[in-house]
């Protein structure tokens, strides 16, 4: 019954429509969860509609743009639940941004109003939002404004309309402001929510910034199968670990550097579970080695199903606890009904309803579709015959040696097998007689022996792997550069470092 319900929602046409089906399924059911707070699903529908009356008080009317830089909160998702209640646009903006990102963003965006939460971990967001003279700048923290639902408009009926404009990390150049409905939205939460075969009877968690493209996402799913979710403001182990084994939180995750982070509380007492309540880890955003699937299985005692999902894309495949082994640890997991994945010259595209409208800039739009609707990924992969996803990296992450492509994820996941090695990148720089040479990047795990170019070489070619594709260059580090929201590690960062060029 479940399952059928889920899907019926899933076909909601927007995602007010949504939130008032669920609560009037269960209205009673808690939706968030966060420290000592509860709120209900039927909280959360009257909640945002008071919101939104206050909002309306300030003058935001549907199609008005509003940006907001907060962290995850009850407070924040009843915001962007209001926001969707009067179907203005909003422009989420990662709380880790500083003054010239969110000035773009704010600008770019046409942002008519700007919700920060006044002094945040040590900095003040209002101050900033002054210095960059952002327009209609209110402070939605602890409290938020309300109103008399009475005099709101009537709520929105279509789900196609743009409403939703997230951004793409910046790495060398500005971010790119990306269109999404409500209904590519709910498309995307839908795959993840379907394939995790998840029940009301599961309590999962947001650790990563709701205002990440994964919000939403996660949001559709608690909606579509009634379970709530623990709200985590800030992330660091050991220290959430209190508010999982707290709320008996059954799914966790976010992406691959969260993985790592469970293995590495369960190492340090290997009979006792971190979490024990804990049956099911889940997440994507970042490529996954295999050999972190099998060690979380054997060391965690959990299932670990892992995606392939991006801004433009919320969810592409998602795994499935009912998959095989191999293909748990060695594939992207299969796109859902209406998912068309298409493999061109070794790239991945994508049509179908999760797929962003573009983005902001027209030029952008055109150079990201082909000819046949298909959105151009960049990222490098097959379909295997059962129609699960594998990638094999970025076409930016190909390394070019002599003329030879070498995959760079490769390297990586034979890498991630050593002992020595915690985590790693493998990046191409330049070269004058090759063209490009093949470095590794390591950290290390504590306490580890300090591993050598000659001993990774050695080991690399006893995993059988050709020699043309060895590294000829190998960096420790202490830790590896990453972005705030899924801790992806950026290998720009590293090009910059190693070569003083960006690649």
């Amino acid at each position: 019954m479940t399952t059928d319900t889920a899907h019926a929602l899933g076909a909601s046409r927007t995602f007010w429509e949504l939130v008032e089906r669920r609560a009037a399924l269960t209205p009673d059911r808690p939706v968030l969860l966060q420290d000592d707070r509860t709120l209900t699903f039927e909280e959360l529908r009257a909640g945002a509609e008071r919101t939104a009356a206050g909002l309306h008080d300030l003058g935001v009317r549907p199609g008005t743009v509003v940006a907001w830089q907060l962290p995850t909160r009850i407070e924040t998702v009843l915001l962007a639940m209001a926001l969707a209640r009067l179907g203005a646009v909003q422009s989420p903006v990662i709380p880790f941004y500083r003054d010239r990102e969110v000035a773009f963003a704010v600008r770019e965006s046409g942002a008519a109003h700007f919700a920060v939460p006044g002094e945040w971990r040590g900095f003040d967001h209002t101050a900033m939002a002054e210095r960059i003279e952002a327009p209609g700048i209110f402070e939605a923290y602890d409290s938020l404004p309300e109103g008399n639902p009475s005099a709101l408009p009537p709520p929105p009926t279509t789900g196609t309309d743009v409403r939703w404009i997230y951004w793409t990390s910046g790495t060398t150049s500005d971010p790119k402001g990306v269109l999404h409905t409500d209904r590519s939205l709910i498309a995307g939460g839908s795959c993840l929510a379907h394939a995790l075969h998840l029940s009301a009877d599961d309590i999962g968690s947001i650790a990563f910034p709701f205002a990440h493209i994964g919000g939403p996402d996660y949001l559709v799913m608690l909606l579509l199968y009634g379970f709530p979710a623990v709200l985590f403001e800030k992330f660091a182990l050991p220290d959430a670990l209190e508010g999982y084994r707290k709320h008996g939180v059954t799914v966790a995750g976010g992406s691959t550097a969260f993985y790592s982070m469970f293995l590495a509380e369960q190492r340090k007492q290997p009979d006792t579970k971190p979490i024990p309540t804990l049956r099911l880890l889940a997440g994507g955003g970042a490529p996954k080695p295999p050999e972190i699937h099998h060690a979380v299985v054997r060391e965690m005692g959990v299932q670990l199903t892992h995606g392939y999902g991006m801004t433009e894309v919320p969810m592409i495949t998602m795994g499935s606890p009912d998959d095989s082994v191999d293909n748990l640890a060695t594939t992207e997991g299969r796109p859902p009904e209406g998912m068309e994945i298409r493999i061109v010259d070794g790239e991945v595209r994508l049509r179908g309803e999760a797929v962003c409208q573009g983005y902001l800039d027209p030029a952008q739009t055109a150079q990201a579709f082909d000819e046949d609707g298909f959105l151009i990924t960049g990222d490098l992969g097959r379909l295997t015959p059962s129609g699960h996803l594998v990638l094999t990296g970025r076409l930016k992450d190909v390394i070019i040696r002599k003329g030879e492509n070498i995959s760079a994820k490769e390297i990586e996941d034979l890498l991630h097998r050593h002992p020595a090695v915690g985590d790693v990148a493998v990046i191409g720089l330049p070269d004058p007689e090759r063209g490009e040479r093949v470095c590794a990047v390591i950290e290390q795990p504590p306490d580890a022996p300090r591993l050598s170019l000659s001993a990774a070489a050695d080991y690399l070619r006893a995993e059988g792997l050709s020699v043309h594709k060895l590294p000829e260059q190998l960096e420790v580090v202490d830790a590896l550069p990453r972005n705030e929201t899924l801790r992806k590690v950026l290998k720009y960062k590293l090009r910059e470092r190693y070569s003083g060029t960006v690649k």
